[in-house]
C-alpha cells in the first residue's frame, strides 16, 4: 500500500510573505511531503494579508531543495487568465524541475467580485473552471491553441517555455460534476476532509474515473491546525479562520470581509470550529484527529498551519512529533 503523504498548506490570508518564507523553510527541514499557499486577492477577514500566492512560490522554490510547491487553489476564472495560469506554473516547473504543481479551483466571490467581476451562479462558475481547465491542460501538452469558449478564447496561444514534466493539475471539487472534471481533465482531485461531505466526493471521483476508464489520480484532503503551548492560546490563534466556515462564501456573492467576519463570528461556535480544525496544545490529538482524515481514504492529506499564536513552533512540533508519529502508525 502507498504511504499517505503529508502536505502543509501556508496561510496567506493570516501571515505576512516574508512570514511565510520562513515557514517554507521550516516545513521542508520539518519533513513535510509537499507544501502549497493559498491564492486569495483578500484575506476572508480583516485586518489580514493578502500576500501574492504566485511571487512567494517563486522566492519559496529558491529558498527551498525538495520539496513539490504549488497552489492550494488557483482560480482561473476572471483575474486570471487561464493561457497565463498555465505559463506560470510552466515557469515554475522549468525554474525548480520535478516539483511544481497547480491546484485548480471555481474560486470565491471575495477574489473576484473585487477585480470587476459579476458572480455567476454556481453552474456558471463550474463551467467557467471546465472551459480554463481545458485551456491550461491543452497548452500543458504543447499545443498551439486556438480556442473559443462561451467565457476564455486564445489566438495562437503556445507556452514557449516548458519542460520535460508537465506539472501536475489538481482539481478542487465539491461536487459530483467538479468531481468528473478531476477524473477526466486532472491528476487529481482536492477537497476538505469534512466527514460530511468528502466520502460523497471521493466516491463520485472513483466512479468517474472507473466510467472515463483513466487512472485513479491523487485524493488530497484538506483540513486545518493550530498548535501553541496551551489549547486556549490555540484556539484564539486560530479563531480568524471562522470567517472561512460558512460554505455560503464559497459559492454565494460574499465578497466583503469585514461582513464575513462579522457573520461568521455571530454563527460559528468555538466548538463548532473545533469540529473543524485541528487545535490543541497536545501533539497526540493532532495525530489522532489526522488518523480520522486518514480513514477517508486520501493520498495525500493537507494541513493548513493556522497557528497564529506560534506558527514556526508548531511547524516544529509536526517535524518533531506529529509526522514521526503518523508514519510510524502506516508502516
Amino acid at each position: 500500500m502507498t504511504a499517505i503523504r503529508y502536505w502543509t498548506q501556508l496561510a496567506m490570508e493570516q501571515f505576512a510573505p516574508s512570514d511565510l518564507l520562513r515557514q517554507a523553510i521550516a516545513a521542508e527541514a520539518g519533513g513535510f511531503d509537499g507544501l502549497n499557499v493559498s491564492d486569495h486577492f483578500q484575506p476572508w477577514w480583516e485586518p489580514g494579508e493578502s500576500g501574492q500566492a504566485w511571487v512567494l512560490l517563486g522566492a519559496i522554490g529558491q529558498a527551498t531543495k525538495r520539496i513539490p510547491i504549488g497552489t492550494g487553489v488557483t482560480a482561473p476564472v476572471h483575474r486570471y487568465h487561464p493561457a497565463v495560469v498555465a505559463q506560470t506554473f510552466a515557469t515554475l516547473e522549468q525554474m525548480f524541475p520535478g516539483r511544481a504543481f497547480v491546484g485548480l479551483g471555481s474560486g470565491e466571490a471575495l477574489n473576484e467580485v473585487p477585480t470587476g467581476m459579476e458572480w455567476p451562479s454556481p453552474g456558471g462558475q463550474v463551467s467557467r473552471l471546465a472551459e480554463a481547465v481545458e485551456i491550461i491542460t491543452r497548452l500543458f501538452d504543447g499545443e498551439r491553441l486556438d480556442y473559443k469558449g462561451e467565457y476564455f478564447g486564445t489566438h495562437a496561444a503556445y507556452l514557449h517555455t516548458m519542460s520535460p514534466r508537465r506539472p501536475p493539475v489538481y482539481i478542487s471539487a465539491f461536487g459530483s460534476r467538479t468531481a468528473r472534471l478531476a477524473a477526466r481533465s486532472g491528476d487529481g482531485m482536492w477537497t476538505l476532509a469534512d466527514p460530511s461531505s468528502a466520502p460523497g466526493v471521493i466516491e463520485a471521483y472513483r466512479r468517474a474515473c472507473e466510467e472515463l476508464r483513466v487512472p485513479q489520480g491523487e485524493i488530497i484532503l484538506q483540513s486545518g491546525f493550530s498548535w501553541a503551548e496551551t489549547d486556549e492560546a490555540a484556539l484564539d490563534g486560530a479563531r480568524v479562520w471562522k470567517a472561512a466556515q460558512p460554505r455560503e462564501y464559497f459559492s454565494d456573492d460574499w465578497h466583503d470581509p469585514r461582513e464575513m467576519h462579522a457573520k461568521a463570528a455571530g454563527e460559528i461556535s468555538d466548538e463548532q470550529f473545533r469540529q473543524s480544525y485541528i487545535i490543541s496544545s497536545d501533539p497526540g490529538e493532532h495525530v489522532e484527529r489526522v488518523r480520522e482524515i486518514e480513514k477517508m481514504g486520501p493520498t495525500i492529506v493537507c494541513l493548513q498551519n493556522a497557528s497564529g499564536a506560534a506558527p514556526h513552533e508548531a511547524l516544529e512540533v509536526y517535524g518533531d512529533k506529529v509526522l514521526p508519529a503518523l508514519r510510524a502508525n502506516r508502516s
